[in-house]
């Protein structure tokens, strides 16, 4: 690297990358690898640190909870961040979702027992356990419109129709492999959904050759064209 090119990056601000912790997190930075923006630190398991930096890229990343990821995005403390399109959906924050990266596929559905669908069909007034209410209410209020009562719960929703709390549940769905041990089915489906890098809407004006830079190479690799 010459001199002036030396004393640039010197100058250069660092780009902050959220990830949202867990398998995610991951799967996005052996993304990032395969173009070329490495953290070594990252690597270490006994590591404590907090942010991992790459002094040479001037990159910084962290690690935070999935539904805090759009928050430090919107309000400029991570300039990029990776999490997914359930919590970009439920969060309604501020900011540009420019890729989705493909990984972490699933679907947000309406599941409940067979029986339930009736309810679906005719429109009646019922409640629907879930941990997404926005989400739940977008669907049901605006594009089913639907009345309902819509009941916020954190921990295992699939109990909700099973023990009578609700008669369908609004949920993540994988594989339906729990849904089916416990006598639910998906109904109806809400949205498919999957990992989307979402980016800061003054980053991208203020380091807009940097961010675009990634993406679009994140879009090659995407695409499978790396």
């Amino acid at each position: 690297m010459g001199r002036a090119a030396a004393g640039r990056m010197g100058r250069m601000r660092y780009l902050t990358f959220a990830l949202a912790k867990g398998r995610l997190a991951a799967k996005s930075l052996e993304m990032f690898e395969q173009i070329g923006i490495t953290c070594e630190e990252m690597k270490d398991k006994s590591s404590r640190k907090l942010i991992f930096t790459n002094e040479e890229l001037k990159i910084r990343f962290f690690l935070a909870k999935a539904n805090d990821v759009p928050t430090y995005v919107e309000y400029g403390a991570a300039d990029i961040g990776i999490v997914g399109k359930d919590t970009i959906l439920e969060e309604g924050r501020n900011l540009y979702e420019v890729l989705d990266l493909g990984i972490g596929r699933c679907r947000m559905c309406v599941c409940g027992p067979e029986t339930a669908s009736e309810y679906l069909k005719h429109h009646e007034l019922i409640r629907v356990a879930t941990k997404y209410p926005a989400i739940a209410k977008d669907y049901f209020y605006n594009k089913k419109h639907q009345t309902v009562e819509i009941i916020k719960l954190n921990g295992s929703i699939e109990l909700a129709p099973i023990v009578g709390l609700a008669e369908v549940i609004v949920d993540i769905v994988e594989t339906g492999s729990t849904l089916r041990e416990n006598g639910l089915a998906v109904l109806e489906e809400v949205c498919p959904l999957s990992a989307r890098m979402v980016v800061n809407q003054v980053s991208l004006k203020r380091e807009n050759g940097r961010i675009t830079g990634i993406i679009r190479k994140m879009k090659r690799l995407v695409q499978g064209e790396d």
